[in-house]
């Protein structure tokens, strides 16, 4: 069985790729709260997607049918987080520049937040699909304004007011009070603009930890991944211009299933990506 994604599809620049889907490894692990390790998380993500098939049943779409390249892994200077920050910015947008659709594997939420600066640059105007156990609301944590638990609250600050967050079942009261809940699918539907693009970030602890164990911070109560997937459907076909999958810690897991599903989320999310490329 060949790679979904692996090294035979990777460019050794950004700036070769054009107006493709674009993933991107960045290992930021600098604002873990419980436990580290999501920095390992883009390699581990690379090695599951062995084990996939390239057709989607839950999409109707094959991966042998869309244009996409893997850049690696941005190398980060690991406890520099404005510079790591910077640098991951200044990559998502030479991406979109190029008229690329980012996808970025994480390393920490956090990477969500210059992601979005990048994207903003090109679409100030976008949705944002929020999947996650946590509301990543707050304004600080532990006297930080940027961290994996402030992402939300910064996507907020740069504008991004059409947010829809589905599987959040953690968080502080006055998160609770600002959060943009989704409920259904049915509801995530009703409520989306399919005229407006989105914007999705896919923390992966939004599963239930029984399903997968290997993240940072696990919650329980979380999704199956059928209902992840219902989830997924009603995105097809939208105009979709970034995503990221971030938070996996595969160490935490000596099955190798909680990989094995980031990648399975991972093929589904680049074939959304490519669904709504006109």
């Amino acid at each position: 069985m060949k790679a979904v994604f692996h090294n035979q599809y990777m460019c050794s620049r950004l700036g070769e790729l054009h107006g493709g889907i674009a993933l991107l490894g960045c290992p930021l692990d600098i604002t873990s709260s419980f436990r580290n390790g999501s920095k390992f998380g883009p390699d581990s993500l690379r090695r599951a997607s062995w084990t996939l098939e390239t057709y989607s049943p839950y999409l109707d779409l094959d991966l042998d049918d869309i244009d996409f390249s893997d850049a690696g892994d941005l190398e980060l200077p690991q406890g520099n987080l404005l510079g790591s920050l910077d640098l991951i910015e200044d990559a998502a947008a030479s991406m979109v520049e190029n008229g690329n659709r980012p996808f970025i594997f994480g390393g920490e939420h956090l990477v969500t937040y210059p992601v979005l600066k990048a994207v903003r640059g090109k679409f100030p105007l976008f949705q944002l699909v929020h999947f996650d156990a946590h509301c990543d609301l707050r304004d600080e944590y532990d006297g930080e304004k940027l961290s994996h638990a402030t992402v939300m609250k910064r996507a907020r600050d740069l504008g991004v007011s059409q947010m829809y967050q589905i599987g959040i079942r953690s968080g502080t009261r006055q998160e609770f009070a600002d959060l943009s809940p989704v409920d259904s699918p049915a509801m995530l539907a009703e409520r989306l603009d399919r005229k407006t693009p989105v914007y999705v970030s896919f923390d992966i602890d939004v599963f239930d930890p029984s399903l997968v164990p290997g993240v940072t911070t696990p919650e329980p109560g979380g999704l199956m991944f059928k209902e992840i997937m219902d989830y997924l459907r009603v995105l097809k076909g939208m105009d979709i211009i970034g995503a990221d999958l971030v938070e996996l810690a595969p160490d935490y897991d000596t099955t190798f299933v909680s990989s094995v599903c980031a990648a399975k989320v991972a093929r589904e999310i680049i074939m959304l990506l490519h669904s709504g490329i006109k």
